[in-house]
């Protein structure tokens, strides 16, 4: 006797916020190297392409930057962000902004960051399957929250009205009684790359 298929996770597209400006880094960190040879930005993409069927690259109006390593133009799209002098926050809302725009479908979106090297592809894949329009899904390790954060579609409309600041903290304060905190064993869902000493050492 056969079982049911298991059922197809929620469509989740996926936004890589990769337009700050990396002060604390001391240049642009998206193309810093990382042991095996990877930049990070690279290194981030590759996850994301895992996990994601649908993803979007947010940068700033003057980046130019080298993705063959892991954008595929048939599959991925690039979003420049007007606002992001104005912080992740203007990113976030030109982002978003985008998505309505376009009339994407899926239920909700993820929010990750690009200058996080080892968050796992198969977290990204286990909060997909907790994904609802609406609710927010925060991932967490040992107490401690992380991203990606996934936004469902209800709350679009808010996160497209942000023009500055730090990024979706309000949203979320705001909306706490659709907040579903996941825990996951993945400490690279709150491990980033500030400063050059946050890279890894080559072995």
């Amino acid at each position: 006797m056969s079982s049911d298929p298991r059922p197809e996770p929620p469509a989740v597209v996926a936004l890589v916020m990769a337009a700050g400006v990396s002060r604390r880094f001391g240049g642009d960190k998206r193309r810093a190297t990382l042991p095996d040879g990877r930049t990070l930005l690279a290194t981030t993409l590759n996850t994301v392409a895992r996990a994601y069927p649908r993803w979007w690259l947010v940068t700033r109006p003057e980046d130019d930057l080298d993705l063959a390593e892991a954008f595929d133009p048939a599959r991925h799209r690039r979003l420049v962000a007007a606002q992001a002098r104005h912080g992740l926050g203007g990113s976030l809302g030109d982002a978003f902004r985008h998505l309505i725009a376009e009339g994407d479908t899926a239920t909700a979106a993820a929010v990750v960051l690009a200058d996080m090297p080892w968050l796992s592809a198969t977290t990204c894949a286990r909060l997909q399957r907790h994904a609802d329009a609406e609710r927010i899904i925060i991932p967490s390790h040992r107490g401690r929250r992380g991203h990606p954060v996934l936004f469902g579609r209800h709350f679009w409309p808010t996160l497209a009205a942000l023009e500055a600041g730090d990024g979706a903290r309000t949203v979320v304060q705001a909306n706490r009684a659709a907040v579903s905190v996941v825990d996951v064993d993945d400490d690279g869902i709150w491990r980033d790359i500030d400063t050059p000493e946050d890279l890894p050492e080559p072995p």
